[in-house]
């Protein structure tokens, strides 16, 4: 018996965890199942049959989305191809909406069952995609539950299945435990930095991160820096911007990986905008926001967007409870008073926890679990 082939596109390490937990909860009722597309090394230890590496995929903001043009349109044409003639029982596009969601429209026409894992924002710009969206997905899997009664008034079949993170660190240690852990005192000022994990990233954003790290060192003596990495490559940027300001005497702790931990024993977190938002509010963690983007990527966002804000704990706020800082407004100087006023401001930061332990409880639902049994219909009659 020839085993059932789902088709999945997980385009960044991001959608390679959600991709690695839905497919072992997939298998808890079809064991024999096959797994092939665009995966990373989570999803491939797990058997995942890569067709394509997923860091063809991993390219951020419109200028660069442009400048990567021919070469992800002849990706998703060869993908689309193959797909077609494989034929998968069904399709599962893990986020990355600009190319999924095209390469969805083609196979649902075509009769393939297609599922989006990480509902597109929408609610942040570019509304309009709704329409494509409808033609394109069989069943869309939301990660807020807000996003529910946007795609219900569109007519588009959706399940909220709560959002993984939350699941993952439910029972993260607290602060205290975290500095003992990490041989951290307890009791002096430590703020965590995290300029990004991609690349572009960190040539954007290191430059911006050493200038705030200075000027909270003179504000602040005695503070103590952590920043986590997720390569060499990117620690290396960041070591060439403080060798270019010669800020060599940063109270700073370089760390590979254990971003969660950076996060969890800082007093404050300075945040580049973007998943990582999301982690420090599930950790409870008091944080500034801030990020700057190509200029062209900036202008195209402004024109469509349809929120003040663009931080995760804010959106699921629905206000401002965290500050944030973007494009021209980043300066060393308001990322500077902004995390010195967190720092000596104890009342705050507990508001702040409180707020972002009430968010975590609407999150968790056991992400996976609940993803699986939305898709699963789609599948019924499919052979164990």
């Amino acid at each position: 018996m020839e085993p059932l082939t789902i088709g999945m596109v997980a385009g960044e390490p991001s959608g390679d965890a959600l991709g690695l937990h839905l497919m072992q909860a997939l298998r808890q009722h079809l064991p024999h199942a096959r797994f092939t597309g665009i995966g990373g090394p989570r999803m491939k230890g797990a058997g995942f049959e890569a067709l394509v590496p997923m860091e063809k995929l991993a390219v951020m903001g419109i200028a660069e989305v442009l400048r990567h043009f021919p070469e992800l349109f002849s990706i998703r044409r060869r993908l689309t191809a193959h797909y077609l003639s494989e034929r998968p029982r069904l399709f599962i596009g893990i986020d990355s909406p600009e190319f999924n969601i095209g390469l969805e429209l083609k196979l649902r026409s075509a009769g393939v069952p297609t599922v989006h894992y990480v509902g597109p924002q929408i609610w942040a710009w570019r509304a309009g995609r709704i329409h494509t969206i409808r033609r394109a997905v069989s069943k869309m899997l939301v990660l807020f539950p807000f996003e529910t009664a946007i795609y219900e008034r569109a007519q588009v079949p959706v399940a909220y299945v709560g959002h993984p993170l939350a699941d993952q660190l439910g029972n993260f240690p607290g602060i205290t435990a975290m500095r003992e852990q990490l041989r951290l005192p307890t009791g002096g000022k430590i703020v965590t930095l995290l300029p990004g994990s991609r690349v572009t990233e960190l040539k954007r954003m290191s430059g911006l991160f050493v200038a705030t790290a200075e000027r909270i060192a003179e504000a602040v003596p005695g503070v103590q820096f952590l920043i986590p990495f997720v390569s060499r490559e990117t620690r290396e940027i960041f070591e060439g911007a403080l060798l270019s300001r010669a800020a060599g005497e940063l109270n700073m702790s370089m760390m590979f990986g254990h971003a969660h931990e950076a996060m969890a024993a800082a007093d404050v977190v300075l945040v580049a905008s973007g998943t990582a938002t999301l982690e420090a509010a599930l950790l409870k963690r008091p944080m500034v926001i801030t990020y700057k983007v190509a200029a062209l990527s900036a202008l195209v966002h402004r024109t469509h967007a349809h929120l003040p804000y663009v931080g995760l704990p804010n959106v699921l706020a629905g206000e401002f409870v965290v500050p944030e800082f973007l494009q021209d407004e980043a300066t060393p100087d308001n990322l500077a008073q902004a995390v010195t006023n967190l720092l000596f401001d104890p009342v705050m930061r507990q508001r702040l926890e409180a707020r972002f332990e009430k968010m975590a409880g609407e999150l968790r639902r056991d992400a996976s679990t609940a993803a699986a049994a939305a898709i699963l219909p789609l599948l019924e009659g499919a052979p164990a």
